[in-house]
């Protein structure tokens, strides 16, 4: 082996800083990584812990907390009718293509003589509305998601894009867009047994829909006066319980119950979830009472687990 004195005072200098350079490096580098991992660690999001869940009994659900990336399932993710929860899509592609601020009521929207006639027709949700009144924005989205109104819409369908199967299209796309390949519509309102989805993709809508002031404001409103209809409830008769303040229910015969929900868990963490057809093929009161039900369980259930921390996988 070469020894040191036989080398050259240039290359033992040489030799010297790159070791000098390297004793630096790792003093310097180290501490990042570790730094790194710290941070890592700390911001890992908060998940819901996994066993004995209180899932309903029948049907299918989905539940996640906002900001873990875990997305918990129970039954088999099949599409199924979902009825009125197609008027979430309804609100979001709406406010996605007019856009309201909070506080702004929007344009006015006149009523024509089909959303008028089809008020109380065909056994369907509807509001009673007179031809040739001027509706804002905000109102008719209040009229939707609330009290559920099939003909608002339809209406809030032929003004977005000339026609409902246009309006279809885009409700369509919007769900491609979000991932939600699970999911058909078919109408507007969600009265069609043919617009059906699944638990897991009614979460992805769910997440974005929350996401938007103005939607976010109604769904979690328990009634509201609209001039020239008068008071209007909200048929999510879980609002204000269980740390609940949205989103949508649903309820036909083919469909059975179906309820889409946010729930607080304390201060700063947001469940949603998804319970889809509870009690299908009986009557939609039975439906609505039994997904309401399972809900409220399944969200009470969740609440009083402990959170813990990790990372997404």
């Amino acid at each position: 082996m070469l020894s040191l004195p036989s080398v050259p005072r240039r290359v033992r200098t040489a030799v010297g800083a790159l070791l000098l350079l390297a004793a630096l490096t790792a003093l310097v580098v180290l501490p990042r990584s570790d730094r790194g991992t710290a941070a890592r660690q700390d911001g890992a999001p908060t998940r819901i812990t996994d066993g004995d869940i209180p899932w309903p009994g029948e049907g299918q659900a989905a539940v996640t907390l906002e900001g873990s990336g875990q997305v918990l399932t129970h039954g088999a993710q099949r599409p199924v009718p979902i009825a009125s929860l197609a008027k979430v899509m309804t609100a979001y592609v709406v406010l996605t293509g007019h856009p309201l601020r909070p506080g702004e009521e929007g344009p006015r929207i006149e009523v024509d003589r089909q959303a008028a006639h089809e008020a109380g027709v065909g056994g369907e949700s509807t509001v009673v509305v007179t031809p040739g009144d001027r509706r804002t924005e905000r109102e008719l989205l209040q009229l939707l998601l609330l009290p559920s109104a099939n003909n608002i819409a339809r209406l809030l369908a032929r003004w977005d894009a000339g026609s409902e199967e246009a309006f279809v299209r885009k409700m369509q796309r919007a769900a491609h867009d979000l991932g939600m390949r699970d999911t058909t519509y078919t109408d507007a309102g969600g009265i069609e047994p043919t617009t059906t989805s699944t638990a897991a993709d009614q979460l992805k809508l769910a997440r974005e829909a929350m996401r938007l002031p103005v939607l976010r404001d109604i769904v979690s409103t328990r009634e509201a006066t609209v001039p020239g209809v008068g008071r209007v409830a909200n048929s999510n008769t879980l609002l204000g319980t269980s740390g609940v303040v949205g989103l949508k229910t649903g309820s036909t015969t083919p469909a059975g119950g179906n309820l889409l929900w946010a729930a607080k868990t304390d201060g700063t963490h947001l469940l949603l979830g998804a319970v889809l057809h509870q009690r299908a093929h009986t009557t939609p009161a039975e439906g609505l009472t039994a997904a309401l039900e399972a809900s409220r369980a399944l969200i009470d259930g969740l609440r009083a687990r402990p959170l813990s921390t990790g990372s997404e996988g």
